[in-house]
Parts: C-alpha cells; structure tokens; sequence
C-alpha cells in the first residue's frame, strides 16, 4: 500500500501490482504500477536494476522490488528506484480502452459494456472505493448506536411496497417476488432487537429510462424503536450522515483527492412540510391534486434550501396518507397527512422514511383504506398483533447518495455493474 511505501522512507520495499503506464525515456523508465488502492511511480535504470523490461507492456502484472525516494513533483509524493521487476501474467489482448488516462475519454454505454476494462482506470475504480467508504461509515455509525445488523430475505411472498412495479418469480412452482425493501422485517425485529439496521440489495420492476433510475440498488435501511415521532428518526439520520462523511475524510483523502468530490457541510437541515412545498413550487395552481414531487420539483427544492437555508439537504414532511405506503402512520393533527418524510441532497431524494404504524387495529383499517386485503399480510400482522413499540426508520439509495456527493449526472456511473430495462450484462 502506498501508507507502507510513505513508511519506509530511504527502504527497500516489494510489492506485486498492474503495469498502468510506461514512459520510456531512454536512459531510464517510468513505469507506473496499479496496486489495489493506488497507482504507484517506480523508476527502472539497466544500471540498478538487475532485470530487463524488453518487451514489458501496459496491463502486464508484475511483482517489483526497489528503494523508496521521495520525489515532491509526483502525486504520491515518492517513487521506487527498481532493483528488480519480476513478470507475474500477461494479457492475452490488448485493452478496448486508454485506461491510464486520468479520465476515461468514452460515453457511458461504453464504459459500461467494458467493464472489465474501464474498472481499471484509477478514477473510475475511486468511486467504488470511496462506495465502500460509505458503507463503512454506515456499519461504524450504526453499531455505535446499538443498531443490530440483520440479513432480511431477497426472494418474498409479498411485496412490501406493493404495486406492479415488482419482479415476479417462480419457486418451486409457486409465486414468489424479489423484495422491494426489507421494510416487513426491519418492524418485525425491532420487537426483540430495538434498533436494526441492512445494507443489501433492493428490486423495483420499474420501466424507467431515466438518469436516476436503476432496477437493483444497494438499500441503508434502519429502523428504531421507542420514538417519540418521526423527528426523532431525521434526527438520527442527520447525525449518520454526518458521522459517514467524517468517517470517509478521515479515511479516504485519497479517493475524495482523485474524485474532486465535494464533501457537504452539515449544519441544520431545513425542514418543509408537503403541502406548504408544493404551495412555494407552484402557488394554489393544481396544489390539491399532488401527492408527490416530480424531478422537478426536487431541482427546485433544493435550489431553494441552498439560496435560503445554504444547506445541500432539505427535508419533505407530511405527505398525503392517502398515498403509500400502507405503514406510515397517519398524522394525529390532520388525518390527510402521514408522519412521513423524504430526505433531498442537492435537488435529489435520497432518502424516504418516517413513523410507522405500530397498533394491530390501527395498521388493519388503513390497509383497508388503501384497498389491501390484510389476510394477504397475515404473517407482517402478526408483529402487530403480538406487540410492537413506536417505531420508525428509512432507506437510502446508496448509489444516489454517491452521485450527489460526487455532482454526477446518471446514477449508473455509481452503480459497479448497474441493472436497468435495457442491462443485464455484464
């Protein structure tokens, strides 16, 4: 690793990696070597080193030994002096793309349909190391507040979001769907876990084509029990969040150098309820027939949360209740509303959450309301009906969270092999 390079100063190291580039100038070479997390400059001479590069090409793996040197002018700021470089593998064909540019110079299809290729570029290899520093933020933050981690199923026999926009399979001859969210078993758990917490995979059969849009993506979902109200739940999202970017400041400078990312500051979060955003947005014009926000409206609200609030994020409360899902609790103070929220970042929403239905009866009449036949639910009732605390949770698209975080514009650029209605491969 470059840290053990930086360590031993003036020492011989070795190290095993990928030939990313060579500069030949004569008398000497510079070749530069991938290793799992960094690129590394080595400087080979006939003089001091022992062994010859006839013949070495880029994407050749080899094993290198040498002396570090410190060289300010370099990114890293060292080099090796090679004493010996050992060949491992070669390739068998030539890469389909220049991966040792800084930026890969295609359109998104093509790096997407190579993959295998464009994965090696340095900078698109950062993205999904800095997606691990995410992750890892999330698993420090959340056993540090006493979340259990759970592992729900991925095959069903119900959706918890219901709708079409679910993948039908069969099993074993009966009908079975790939989960939506692991919502069902996050409410069931806090009955003898308090709080939980999963980071897995989530299934919409939504026909979308858009930039924000993707079929499978990497769900951060938690669920709390004991809440006074769904506040309690942004609250604790808010204080995540803000543990998760300190976390990847700490630990990985080096992607966040490579990305150019910008790393929000988290104040105070500013919070808008439903109906009065959809009045700032649009006036009285057509306000009473929405029950969600469009793109566009997420674009604006965030717009407005940085020129009033100069926050990134901004908070969407009390949606209608008579839109899903069945398990938000309706609001005590208005009934037409839900103690519901979504989480926007930067003009996109990352983030839907808030307090669930906690009572048997309760939960019963607005499947009801909603056209559910509760038999259909009858092992998620049985959590109700044996017993649950006040509870409430959220999800959030940790491909979307990385998009934002790092201003891209398609959601399949954060997405490692990204599934949508026109991909399955590779």
């Amino acid at each position: 690793m470059l840290a053990d390079a930086k360590a031993n100063m003036g020492k011989e190291v070795e190290f095993s990696g990928c030939v990313h580039r060579i500069k030949n100038m004569g008398s000497i070479a510079f070749i530069v070597v991938r290793t799992s997390r960094d690129v590394i400059q080595t400087v080979y001479s006939a003089d001091n080193c022992k062994d010859s590069i006839e013949g070495l090409r880029e994407g050749f793996f080899v094993n290198v030994k040498g002396i570090v040197k410190e060289n300010p002018k370099d990114f890293n700021g060292l080099e090796i002096e090679l004493d010996s470089i050992k060949l491992i593998s070669t390739n068998a064909a030539e890469l389909p793309l220049k991966i040792s540019q800084g930026r890969l110079n295609c359109t998104i299809e093509v790096n997407l349909d190579n993959r295998a290729a464009s994965l090696r570029n340095p900078y698109e290899r950062a993205i999904f190391k800095l997606q691990e520093g995410l992750v890892q933020g999330m698993h420090k933050f959340m056993q540090a507040n006493n979340f259990t981690e759970i592992h729900s199923p991925k095959i069903v026999a119900q959706g918890a979001e219901g709708g079409a926009n679910i993948f039908r399979l069969d099993y074993f001859g009966k009908s079975a769907f790939l989960n939506q969210s692991p919502q069902f078993y996050k409410q069931m758990a806090v009955a003898f876990f308090d709080r939980v917490y999963e980071i897995a995979p989530v299934y919409r059969a939504e026909k979308h084509a858009t930039s924000r849009h993707i079929n499978e993506y990497i769900g951060l979902d938690f669920e709390m029990g004991y809440i006074d109200s769904m506040y309690d739940v942004m609250k604790m999202e808010i204080a995540m969040l803000k543990s998760i970017f300190e976390y990847i400041k700490e630990n990985y400078q080096n992607e966040l150098k490579i990305l150019d990312a910008d790393v929000p500051e988290i104040k105070e979060v500013p919070s808008i309820k439903f109906a009065d955003a959809i009045e700032l947005l649009r006036g009285g014009e057509g306000s009473g027939k929405k029950f969600d926000l469009d793109p566009e409206d997420e674009v604006n609200l965030g717009k407005y949360a940085k020129e009033k609030y100069d926050s990134d994020f901004i908070f969407v409360t009390h949606f209608p209740s008579s839109k899903p899902p069945f398990y938000a609790m309706n609001s005590r103070e208005d009934p037409r509303e839900a103690y519901k929220f979504d989480l926007l970042f930067r003009g996109l929403e990352i983030t839907s959450g808030g307090q669930r239905i906690h009572d048997y009866n309760e939960q019963v009449e607005k499947m009801k309301a909603q056209g559910l036949d509760p038999a259909d639910f009858k092992n998620y009732l049985e959590a109700h009906k044996y017993g649950l605390p006040p509870h409430g949770g959220l999800g959030i698209g940790l491909e979307r969270l990385l998009m934002k975080l790092l201003n891209k514009n398609n959601i399949r650029e954060t997405s490692l092999f990204p599934r949508d209605i026109n991909r399955l491969l590779p």
